[in-house]
């Protein structure tokens, strides 16, 4: 019985990162003229006083600039940004903190939307822009001074409240206004054919719910609620569900590695970044031990994946908890590698996309424990990881609960995100799927699709 195909190659960066550089130039010019907008009708509105921030942004400042530590630490980041016109538009590069908090009161009052952009020689091209806060993050979380000020816990604490905010927002009716066929919606023909590799042959309505078809926002009454949106039941049917041998795909996403006989610990290094089980799982030394000596596997999703999560197994859940973490640190680096598929050698963007090993023991992440039916595969761990403004990650299952393959576990909200599976050591894994093809990194594989096989013991 053979299951429907996968896309062959994608990009870590797509999704995340405008894959024409006047995309992302344009979209930070927007926004820059957009948010100095604001300030100027804010000053004019309130001749001699400060201007006003949203007040979501104005608490986030607050905390940061009262803090002697942030405050010096955040200056530093923007005196350490790269500037260099080979990468960035001189004229809207985000240099000063000032600039940056003003972009942020811009985008904690918009929805993402599907972006255009005028080429030189006047052409139209067209992105998804699934992640806009990343892009005003982006060059600045590689830096040293990014890489102290984003893991330190206040700040971490402070932004989430920022995040949080956004998301009720991005809950709310008013956050549907890019839901529309018009040029900057997520309906309009050029982004829905930005969806076709992720479901083709299917189309979007024969893959997703949508609570009313017909509709211009097919039903969906906000951003959240879209990017939430359920499979219809036919769409990733489960192939040979009694067969306790084999591992289907959690998300649906993109793989990145696989990594065997993994330690308790281990140290992260740039080009490494290994797994590091202590720190996964949060510290806790007895989960730990029980998958020292196992297997990882870790995918990404893409702002336009499914980001719900099914069970790879039949199984019962043991443990299900939330660990709070990180949203923009990253293992700051040289930019891209030589070696790097999509990116020019010295690239500075991406360095978020690039950590994603690393994030898997710095994010905010959901732990969920399913012990297997089948002795031979024993304990597994899901890991959903957040990533950049995925600030929300909901669990949907409880400790004690059964569940069959391909059952829902879970959610991320807002953004794109990644995450892992931990196998014990008895778990004798081959990663491939049902005709024994290999799975590949930066092949996108549907969701509940063969990945893996046990052997017997």
């Amino acid at each position: 019985m053979s299951e429907m195909p996968f896309v062959m190659r994608r990009s870590p960066y797509h999704g995340w990162l405008p894959r024409h550089r006047e995309v992302l130039r344009a979209f930070i010019k927007e926004k820059v003229t957009k948010a100095y907008a604001r300030k100027d009708r804010m000053e004019r509105s309130r001749p001699g006083a400060e201007p006003l921030h949203t007040d979501p942004v104005a608490r986030f400042t607050e905390v940061i600039l009262g803090d002697s530590y942030m405050k010096t630490t955040f200056e530093k980041i923007f005196l350490q940004v790269n500037t260099d016109p080979k990468w960035v538009d001189p004229n809207y590069v985000v240099t000063n903190s000032e600039t940056f908090l003003h972009l942020l009161d811009v985008i904690v009052q918009e929805p993402p939307a599907y972006y255009k952009a005028k080429r030189e020689d006047g052409s139209i091209i067209g992105e998804p822009i699934g992640v806009p806060m990343l892009l005003v993050f982006d060059m600045l979380s590689n830096t040293s001074a990014a890489y102290d000020l984003f893991r330190h816990d206040p700040f971490n604490v402070a932004l989430k409240n920022l995040l949080d905010a956004w998301g009720v927002y991005l809950k709310s009716t008013a956050s549907n206004v890019t839901l529309t066929t018009g040029p900057e919606g997520w309906f309009s023909p050029e982004a829905m054919a930005d969806f076709v590799p992720y479901i083709k042959p299917l189309t979007f309505e024969a893959t997703y719910i949508c609570p009313n078809p017909s509709a211009e926002n097919k039903g969906f009454q906000s951003w959240d609620a879209f990017f939430t949106r359920e499979l219809q039941p036919t769409a990733r049917p489960i192939v040979l569900p009694d067969n306790s041998y084999l591992i289907h795909n959690a998300c649906e996403s993109t793989t990145l590695r696989f990594a065997t006989n993994v330690k308790l610990h281990d140290t992260f290094w740039l080009k490494d970044q290994n797994y590091s089980l202590y720190d996964m799982l949060g510290g806790n030394d007895e989960d730990a031990q029980k998958f020292v000596g196992g297997t990882v596997y870790q995918a990404f999703l893409s702002p336009q994946d499914y980001h719900r999560w099914h069970s790879p197994i039949t199984g019962t859940i043991t443990k299900a908890v939330v660990l709070p973490g990180t949203y923009y640190a990253v293992l700051f680096d040289d930019g891209a590698p030589a070696d790097d598929p999509d990116l020019e050698q010295g690239d500075p963007h991406g360095a978020l996309i690039r950590s994603q090993p690393w994030l898997s023991v710095s994010s905010t992440r959901a732990l969920i424990f399913i012990q297997s039916d089948n002795p031979d595969i024993g304990l597994v761990c899901f890991i959903g990881i957040g990533m950049a403004e995925v600030s929300t990650c909901a669990i949907t299952v409880t400790e004690g609960q059964r569940v069959s393959v391909g059952e829902e576990l879970g959610m991320f909200h807002f953004g794109g995100s990644s995450h892992t599976l931990i196998f014990g050591p008895k778990a004798k894994i081959t990663f491939e799927d049902l005709a024994d093809r290999p799975i590949e990194p930066n092949n996108h594989y549907w969701i509940n699709t063969v990945i893996g096989k046990v052997a017997r013991n």
